[in-house]
């Protein structure tokens, strides 16, 4: 009987860690960066899903789900981390701030720079490999992805913030029926939060991704759907195009069926029913040693 209260203890610990897992762990200890609120939607964060154990390859996800830069699509935000967290890539779905809460560009930017940052640097917190840190994104979270993979930078050596001082370019990308313009192709209403109503002719250059591409790009894994009637299949060609013209490796996957916002095709999470664009994207993590 004397052991009881030891098993109780060890009990409640591991349910303690696991509480912790899902619990948002805010990017920054104090406000964030141009916060103009102290509620939840001004308080950028992100969720843990560890990998599973068996199948851990060291690799991360930073992910980036869609709504037009006016929601976040939990599909696409905890949907893909539980299937990547089971396939052993451990997963950090980013809450970034959303121009439905009066926030416009550079502040997504700088959300999911900083998340990208924030892995990098408690990399050995979670036996991450602060080498292999990627990022996804879904719509107008894809857009935000590509976002990330044109315009990172190298951080500040001489930060006092250790976050600050890692790079933010992702190890690759993995973009899913992404907006990657601002030009006539892109999802009005993504640029509209994302800009504002009148957008600056510059910024409208600066943020159709696909204008921003360099050798520096990170390798993509890009897929689109033909009967997408929400975004355009011309985003990911150009985006593609683009990483073409200057040499970075890449995956192109356009499929006819599937239209927008699917996710991995499937709301019950039945492996059975993915879209077949999960299948392919493994098969490229593989390539990429993202995925054992």
């Amino acid at each position: 009987m004397k052991l009881l209260p030891v098993f109780l203890g060890i009990a409640l610990l591991t349910m303690n860690l696991h509480a912790q897992d899902t619990k948002p762990i805010p990017l920054w200890p104090g406000d964030a960066p141009g916060a103009k609120g102290h509620e939840d939607k001004d308080i950028p964060s992100l969720t843990y899903y560890p990998a599973d154990a068996e199948k851990a390859s060291g690799a991360a996800m930073v992910i980036c789900p869609g709504g037009g830069y006016g929601g976040l699509a939990a599909h696409e935000g905890e949907g893909y981390a539980k299937w990547l967290a089971d396939n052993g890539v451990a997963c950090f779905v980013l809450k970034y701030r959303l121009g439905s809460a009066g926030y416009r560009h550079p502040v997504m930017l700088n959300d999911a720079a900083r998340a990208v940052r924030w892995v990098k640097a408690k990399a050995a917190d979670y036996k991450i490999d602060s080498n292999r840190v990627g990022i996804i994104g879904s719509s107008a979270g894809g857009h935000l992805a590509s976002t990330l993979l044109t315009h990172f930078d190298d951080g500040k050596p001489d930060a006092e913030d250790l976050v600050e001082r890692q790079s933010s370019r992702p190890a690759l990308g993995i973009l899913c029926y992404a907006v990657i313009t601002m030009g006539p192709n892109t999802h009005q209403g993504s640029k509209q939060n994302l800009l504002g109503k009148e957008a600056a002719p510059e910024l409208v250059e600066l943020l159709s991704n696909e204008k921003q591409v360099t050798k520096n790009t990170p390798p993509c894994f890009i897929w689109h759907t033909f009967e997408d009637g929400a975004v355009k299949v011309e985003n990911s060609l150009a985006f593609a195009e683009a990483l073409a013209k200057a040499k970075v490796p890449f995956d192109l996957h356009i499929y006819q069926k599937g239209g927008h916002g699917i996710g991995l095709g499937t709301k019950d999470n039945d492996k059975s029913k993915y879209h077949p664009w999960a299948a392919d994207c493994i098969y490229w993590l593989k390539v990429q040693k993202f995925v054992k």
